[in-house]
């Protein structure tokens, strides 16, 4: 009876978030995700710069440079991103502070897709226990927010290549942030992503050494199959439908396919916690638990933990409570011990 009302609850808030939202056209932007692209026409020849894309191990390489450019003021922190886009607004990076007083540990938070709030519980809560909490904001998210745009359509939508362009703009804006945070003096830095911000936050675990635990909360490996198949994405489905099959949007969006990245996360010096949801309509059990088998088969041994409830009932409790008091466990226990030679 209550997991009944609880799926009632997560349709109804599934359903606020379609307002405001509508068909595209599919659009293939080539040269946003893949700056050397020329010419591109068909999703044939987008897919083939897409495999290109997977195989290259420096494609989420942000460019090397100076910490010049960052601003730190009254519990903020703002500095360019290293990608340009033609939104003004999307290409200074804005992240809320909430300071610890220690250097031990920082936790760099990706949030959900569309999050409108950054999370001042969480936050609190850490940063009382000694770990600063960084709450970056997304491009097209917060005060990146597209002029006159009641979600983050530039974020996650049926533009294939600007869907990309934007998740490797997170991926470098978050990879820079890291990279300040340890020229500040923070010892060990971890990741936690939420829905969209867990695909983010792997990427980011997945390629960059100095990430050492990564906390994925909702997540699976293909982003491809989670658009095609979520509640919260039927409307991008409805664009992409008419003209692109499932098998090659699995292609086109295979640099972002966690899945492709299981044998980086499978590292033996990172340390990985899933939080998933058994009734997630969202992101389907089915496509976390392929991804946890990809995990398992490359010799990841992640730290899971699945709750009897949806989506976006994660956030009441007692689930949040759970997931919560998990994270805690999951940042406060000690690093792996060194390899024995």
């Amino acid at each position: 009876m209550y997991h009944s009302w609880l799926d009632r609850w997560d349709e109804r808030r599934a359903r606020r978030g379609e307002e405001g939202k509508r068909r595209t056209g599919l659009i293939l932007d080539a040269e946003r995700a893949f700056p050397d692209a020329k010419n591109v026409a068909t999703i044939e020849e987008f897919c083939v710069l897409a495999d290109q894309a997977v195989t290259d191990p420096a494609y989420f390489d942000e460019p090397g440079g100076s910490n010049q450019g960052f601003e730190r003021q009254d519990g903020w922190l703002k500095f360019p991103s290293d990608i340009s886009t033609d939104v003004e607004d999307n290409n200074v990076v804005w992240a809320k502070i909430t300071e610890s007083g220690s250097l031990e540990q920082a936790l760099v938070i990706f949030h959900h897709w569309n999050a409108a709030v950054r999370n001042r519980q969480i936050a609190k809560f850490f940063s009382r226990r000694g770990i600063t909490v960084v709450e970056i904001a997304m491009p097209y998210h917060f005060e990146r927010r597209r002029p006159g745009s009641s979600h983050a359509d530039y974020m996650l939508s049926a533009n294939l290549g600007r869907t990309i362009q934007a998740v490797r703009q997170a991926v470098w804006d978050g990879r820079k942030l890291i990279r300040w945070l340890k020229s500040e003096g923070y010892r060990e830095i971890s990741v936690l992503g939420m829905s969209l911000g867990s695909w983010v936050a792997g990427i980011i675990a997945a390629h960059d050494s100095a990430v050492s635990k990564a906390s994925l909360f909702l997540t699976a490996g293909s982003l491809a199959d989670m658009v095609w198949t979520g509640r919260a994405t039927r409307l991008i489905r409805d664009s992409l439908e008419p003209e692109i099959e499932l098998s090659n949007l699995r292609r086109a969006w295979g640099p972002l396919n966690m899945e492709n990245y299981a044998h980086r996360l499978a590292q033996r010096d990172l340390d990985l916690q899933v939080v998933l949801a058994k009734r997630d309509k969202v992101v389907l059990p089915e496509l976390s638990e392929r991804f946890m088998q990809r995990l398992k088969d490359a010799g990841a041994k992640p730290n899971i933990l699945e709750l009897n409830c949806g989506h976006y009932s994660l956030a009441m409790p007692p689930y949040i409570l759970l997931a919560g008091l998990s994270l805690k466990r999951f940042l406060s226990c000690a690093d792996k011990p060194a390899p024995e030679h």
